[in-house]
């Protein structure tokens, strides 16, 4: 875990090790908080190791890889690394989730120019947070140190999580029908997709990132695009257990127009009601600021919804119910139709 290769002339070339020895024992406490009924090791080993559930007929792996794109940049600009990895962690195991697979465990990469023991520790620490909130153990990572090849400040930051879910359990969405229900939960921000137009828009290298917008409630811009990426694990896995789920869609790159068609049949499309959608106010600074259309608004960025749900009507009232039991505030956007687009918003 965040191992680091030895040699006597590395320091000479711009190597810490033992800032990355001094990282590894800091980060320790935050992994400490992920561990899960599947652990089988401590940190340090050459590969992770996890006992997988064995009460499943036919268990299917599901994995996710991802990373926080361009907003790793904010984090920099604020000097603020402790909740960019809830990002890492929410893009890879929202997309698990999305075949219907609880997440087991989670491995992140880190690139950086210097290895800062402190600001490496916050980075995991914001990671262990996004595995608390998922469920997943953080069993296994690298921070590779790379002078000469990134400026000493910047790093980068990915991963990947591996779920499990019983085949007969995976999401099926040839149940869909024209009449069932496109059910929004709404997002936090930004989350991570769509940054290099954010930065390009509010020219975020020379903005005034922390005094209070009016058009943000008060909240600053930086404080309003740092905002974690919400994690919908739990809730999801709650409304799983208790209603027939036709299709998930995680709302990232690509917004509505990529996303939602991604679960749904050929011969169907989702009907979405513009003025249902509650669009938050970063997406309208956004879109005045950088005079982009409302299409290429719902083209690039969630719009203040993170995830779509499919359900039948007859179930709708108990997926909102259930949803709002488990923390979240859904509400219904559009109804699928019979039609050769996959989504039309109207």
């Amino acid at each position: 875990m965040h191992n680091n290769s030895r040699s006597d002339s590395y320091a000479a070339a711009g190597v810490d090790i033992t800032a990355g020895y001094k990282a590894v024992e800091l980060m320790k406490q935050h992994i400490a908080r992920t561990r899960n009924a599947g652990c089988l090791d401590d940190v340090g080993g050459f590969g992770g190791c996890f006992g997988l559930p064995t009460n499943m007929e036919e268990p299917v792996l599901v994995s996710g890889t991802d990373g926080c794109g361009t907003k790793v940049k904010i984090a920099m600009l604020l000097d603020k690394h402790d909740t960019i990895g809830i990002d890492a962690v929410a893009m890879c195991v929202n997309d698990i989730i999305c075949v219907g697979a609880k997440p087991l465990f989670f491995l992140d990469y880190i690139a950086c120019g210097k290895n800062v023991p402190e600001k490496i520790a916050d980075i995991v620490k914001g990671v262990a947070e996004g595995c608390v909130q998922s469920g997943a153990a953080l069993i296994g990572g690298e921070t590779a140190e790379h002078p000469g090849l990134m400026p000493e400040d910047d790093y980068d930051l990915a991963g990947f999580a591996v779920g499990i879910v019983d085949k007969k359990d995976i999401l099926d969405n040839n149940t869909m029908k024209a009449g069932d229900v496109v059910i929004a939960l709404p997002s936090s921000g930004v989350h991570s997709n769509g940054f290099s137009l954010v930065r390009k828009v509010f020219d975020v290298e020379n903005a005034d990132l922390s005094s209070p917008v009016a058009e943000l409630g008060g909240k600053s811009l930086g404080e309003t695009l740092l905002t974690p990426t919400k994690i919908y694990v739990k809730p999801v896995l709650a409304l799983l257990e208790q209603v027939k789920v036709k299709g998930i869609s995680h709302i990232t790159g690509g917004g509505f127009y990529e996303n939602i068609p991604r679960s749904i049949p050929d011969g169907l499309g989702a009907e979405i009601k513009r003025d249902a959608v509650k669009v938050l106010p970063i997406f309208d600074l956004l879109a005045k600021v950088g005079g982009i259309d409302e299409r290429d608004m719902f083209n690039t960025f969630n719009m203040g919804v993170g995830m779509s749900i499919v359900v039948a009507p007859e179930d709708a009232d108990k997926a909102l119910a259930v949803l709002k039991e488990n923390g979240e505030d859904p509400y219904i956007i559009g109804k699928i139709i019979e039609s050769d687009e996959k989504i039309a918003i109207v």
